[in-house]
């Protein structure tokens, strides 16, 4: 089979990959504290080379390349949009970190800020997962007495007060994305500084996707794999062709 079907196969795939998480992206434009998914294309050597029959730089046909493969995604942390809802059980962290919910006895991070206070009076997001507070503790207030956020993430009701946990990692490759909008620590995360907490009542971070932007991409992400797909289908009527011509020629 035509070395060229490989390559053309190779670059459809990665492709298709790209398509999906781009569309996962525009999926995901109104949903609050969204990240934008990367997919990271990288070149993949000839088969040769991957089966270790050879090696790069031998200049021979076995190097001649193999196309371009996914080889994964990264998640840009670019914050989105902040915007005004009045409503003070929205919170959006406006500098570096991220709030901690609870889910089981599993810890998540995340940047949306669209919570509720249930009956019970505990602050939750919309999926019902409690808030945490700097001791590890889920927030929980008297629904029956107003309570404020004060500036550091500070929520002061009465006589008591209680903070907001609010962390970041120490490198951006120590989070895996899980879900939307929730982000896992894959190693121990460091609580933002006092005087680094900028909390804001009454706002949310919107999703960080440009629709335009990620409109353009995926126009140019189709047309890449559907010059692929034609690639594969011109090579396999050329090869159809030259074996008809030799069958026909041994007659």
């Amino acid at each position: 089979m035509p070395y060229g079907l490989y390559i053309s196969a190779e670059g459809a795939q990665a492709q298709g990959k790209r398509l999906e998480i781009i569309s996962n992206n525009l999926a995901n434009v109104d949903t609050v504290g969204f990240k934008r998914e990367m997919a990271l294309m990288q070149a993949r050597h000839s088969e040769a080379i991957q089966r270790g029959l050879d090696y790069p730089g031998t200049r021979s046909i076995n190097n001649i390349g193999g196309g371009v493969m996914v080889a994964g995604s990264a998640t840009d942390f670019a914050p989105g949009a902040f915007e005004r809802t009045g409503l003070p059980t929205d919170m959006a962290i406006q500098s570096d970190g991220f709030f901690v919910v609870q889910q089981g006895d599993k810890k998540f991070l995340t940047r949306a800020g669209n919570f509720a206070v249930n009956t019970a009076g505990r602050l939750v997001t919309r999926e019902g997962d409690p808030v945490l507070t700097t001791q590890g503790t889920p927030v929980e207030l008297d629904v029956n007495q107003p309570w404020r956020l004060v500036d550091g993430g500070r929520i002061e009701q009465g006589s008591s007060a209680q903070e907001l946990a609010i962390v970041k990692p120490q490198q951006p490759g120590d989070l895996a994305k899980v879900g939307e909008n929730l982000f896992f620590p894959l190693a121990d995360t460091v609580p933002v500084l006092p005087g680094e907490r900028d909390v804001a009542s009454g706002y949310l971070e919107r999703s960080a996707i440009r629709p335009a932007a990620e409109m353009m991409q995926l126009i140019e992400a189709s047309r890449a794999f559907e010059s692929n797909v034609s690639m594969i289908r011109t090579q396999d009527e050329a090869t159809g062709a030259l074996v008809n011509r030799v069958l026909g020629t041994g007659r």
